[in-house]
């Protein structure tokens, strides 16, 4: 039986409403019974608080270290690089209140139709941090690739240099794509190659320097790389009289080529090219924010186009990516996938895509886009004036499996 509880009579000492002790029991609850804690003078029916142990105070310490340490690697950089499709750009159009691609001191013509180069948005690395959530919905969304950063960089590497070696080399293909247009076109001009370094151990190695202008092998006179390799080849790895332009005076030198693995004679130096051209050409006003070589395909395409009477896209709408030297041969570029996503959404209707990015090409063409295969500007040129005309892009090459 529960003690029954009556506020208007006063117990019996020892009674049942009172302990041994002479201290009042609890109130009993709503319902009619007892709380099971034991009374501590706090009020009627209430328990009184837990004493904490030190173990337990360990375990809540613990466990709020592991808190704010899982919030920290959630905010903390993550060390992975996303790209993701990025804009496209007109080589025939503006980028802003400026003509993309601008030439002075010879006729051009005004043009139609689209030929779009095409970039990639790289988001962690030296240059920018992301959380590891970034990198999550990289993974999630499958236009984005993560790479881990080492994969892409080397390490240590600052942003500074990120930026530097882009800009360098947005120089190099604008004027790679200059030389590579203007020999298409039979137009003249002139190379220089001058040594940038010499490798260690080379047969160059305490001859020729940092800074020479390469000027003649023998009596032939050198007017860009592909002389250079072809007199060298030719002379069978015997001792070559190189004359170069050093410190304002020519000076001849002599080597002895050595025989690569791939059976070509090489000096072991590190050439740097200049061009010195009829009239100017200026390239990328108003893209101060894209960087790297893969749109020297594109921008020779584009001063094709602009030195050409005819239009060359018949007003369709073409992109594209590739890197180009001055001979015009077409070379791999990185983020195609990106790219042709990004040249889609812009709704370009052909993409011209370098051979050697085949292999990422082949089950990454989005829906109503129509890919070609080109090697070099010839082919891209080629490729361009057929579809402009009407013609089919299955007959012409393909990226196949």
């Amino acid at each position: 039986m529960r003690p029954s509880h009556d506020d208007s009579r006063t117990p019996a000492h020892g009674g049942p409403d009172t302990p041994a002790s002479g201290e009042p029991v609890p109130a009993p609850l709503p319902d009619g019974s007892y709380s099971v804690y034991p009374y501590q003078g706090l009020g009627a029916g209430r328990p009184g608080p837990a004493k904490r142990t030190a173990r337990s105070r360990a375990m809540l310490v613990a466990g709020a270290l592991a808190v704010v340490l899982g919030a920290a690697g959630l905010l903390l950089p993550a060390q992975y690089v996303v790209e993701s499709p990025g804009p496209t750009f007109n080589t025939l159009g503006s980028a802003g209140d400026s003509e993309i691609i601008q030439i002075e001191g010879r006729p051009s013509y005004p043009t139609d139709g689209e030929l779009d180069l095409t970039t990639v948005y790289v988001s962690g690395g030296p240059s920018t941090n992301i959380s590891i959530f970034q990198a999550l919905g990289g993974w999630v969304d499958t236009n984005d690739v993560v790479y881990p950063t080492e994969f892409l960089y080397a390490p240590g590497t600052t942003s500074d240099e990120v930026d530097e070696e882009n800009a360098a080399a947005m120089t190099s293909s604008q004027e790679a794509a200059t030389a590579a247009a203007l020999t298409h076109l039979d137009i003249g001009y002139t190379q220089e190659l001058t040594v940038a370094a010499v490798v260690e151990g080379a047969p160059a190695e305490g001859v020729l320097q940092a800074g020479d202008t390469v000027v003649a092998v023998g009596d032939t006179r050198i007017d860009g790389i592909d002389t250079l390799r072809s007199v060298l080849n030719d002379g069978g790895g015997t001792a070559a009289e190189i004359t170069v332009r050093r410190d304002g005076n020519e000076v001849t030198e002599s080597v002895t080529p050595r025989q690569s693995d791939s059976g070509t004679y090489q000096l072991g130096i590190e050439l740097a090219t200049s061009f010195e051209f009829p009239f100017d050409v200026s390239i990328g006003a108003g893209m101060e924010q894209v960087g790297g070589p893969s749109a020297g395909m594109m921008f020779a395409l584009g001063i094709v186009d602009r030195l050409t009477p005819e239009s060359l896209t018949g007003g369709k709408h073409f992109a594209g990516t590739g890197t180009i030297d001055a001979a015009g041969n077409v070379g791999p570029i990185g983020g195609i996938r990106q790219k042709l996503i990004g040249a889609s959404d812009a709704g370009a209707e052909y993409f011209l895509a370098p051979a050697d990015n085949c292999g990422e090409v082949v089950g990454h063409i989005p829906d109503g886009l129509d890919v070609v295969r080109v090697s070099t500007l010839d082919e891209a040129i080629n490729a361009v004036e057929k579809l402009a005309a009407g013609g089919s892009a299955a007959d012409l090459p393909q990226c196949t499996p």
